[in-house]
């Protein structure tokens, strides 16, 4: 199964108010349109590991910027307009590993408010540029205290400056599960015609597996919610964190996780080489983590339909990881 128009196919499920119909305090029609991403099956993987399962894929580097994060900043930023917490004269400042970082600058340029954004000196090269092209400011931290440290200067500017700068703090922001328990849940009830056994995703501010957790459980109660991080603390997989050596991001829900997956970075570097010589796919390595543990997760229990999230795509995806 294909679904490409989550719309399309309709389910017995409670509805819950569009994220279109959010205000914005400023023209509609100047918001990008974010979310309704296809839902692609993994057959190739699937069937190297017994077919006896199926895993489904959402394809979140369909938005605007190329990530799910689109979805949160999108909320955040339509709410923070419309009850004026960022108005003119105001500089929205946030930390990010990187994807949330592009999705504000974007959204900064496409909407006309300034945007600063503090992320640890090892982000990818490729999403500073795209943020710096979107005129936004970056703030480099010490790549050894990793988003954690980025969280602290954003939030040590916004104390020093509070008139100045806006702090959405995606990482302790409702609206950030919110936006998925709104869009993403729901489509991919839609999209699996509410067949969805188990739905595994990456730990990163823990805003998707949330509100997608939430809202899948809500149609099934007996849905697995799977999280997935690294191994340890110092690890090569950007956008997701090692929760119990990290600040905790209030936006993650534990009681709708009910197990973790850690994964080991080089093994996670090869899913990703795979995903692009077998399924056509060039992802990022978060994404190649959430494969490699719902195949984990698939594999052990026969008949189940499994959905994952690809966050974003590969930036120099082969030749990183080498």
């Amino acid at each position: 199964m294909y679904a490409s128009d989550p719309a399309a196919v309709n389910t017995a499920a409670a509805p819950v108010p569009s994220l279109e119909n959010e205000p914005a305090g400023t023209d509609q029609r100047s918001f990008p349109s974010v979310g309704n991403t296809p839902l692609r099956p993994l057959s190739r993987i699937v069937a190297e590991h017994g077919g006896r399962f199926e895993l489904f894929a959402k394809l979140e580097f369909l938005n605007p910027t190329g990530s799910v994060k689109d979805r949160a900043a999108a909320l955040i930023v339509r709410r923070a307009l419309s009850n004026g917490d960022l108005r003119e004269g105001r500089t929205l400042i946030d930390a990010s590993s990187g994807n949330t970082a592009v999705s504000y600058a974007f959204l900064g340029a496409r909407l006309g408010f300034p945007v600063e954004l503090c992320l640890p000196r090892n982000a990818h090269p490729e999403r500073l540029a795209r943020i710096e092209r979107y005129g936004a400011r970056v703030v480099l931290t010490d790549p050894l205290d990793g988003t954690d440290g980025a969280q602290r200067e954003a939030r040590r500017r916004a104390a020093a400056e509070p008139a100045r700068y806006f702090y959405p703090d995606q990482y302790n922001n409702p609206a950030n599960p919110e936006a998925h328990y709104r869009s993403t849940g729901p489509e991919i009830w839609r999209q699996t015609l509410g067949r969805v056994t188990h739905f595994v995703a990456g730990v990163g501010t823990g805003g998707t597996i949330s509100g997608v957790g939430r809202y899948l459980k809500e149609q099934r109660p007996t849905l697995e919610v799977v999280g997935v991080e690294p191994s340890g603390p110092m690890h090569g997989l950007e956008g997701l964190k090692h929760l119990p050596s990290a600040l905790r991001p209030s936006t993650y829900d534990a009681r709708v996780v009910d197990r973790t997956i850690r994964v080991e970075t080089e093994e996670t570097a090869e899913m990703r080489r795979r995903l692009a010589y077998e399924e056509g796919l060039s992802v990022g390595m978060s994404s190649a983590a959430a494969v490699l543990a719902a195949v984990q997760v698939g594999r052990a229990s026969p008949g189940a339909v499994v959905v994952t999230i690809l966050p974003d795509a590969g930036h120099g995806a082969l030749e990183d990881n080498r």
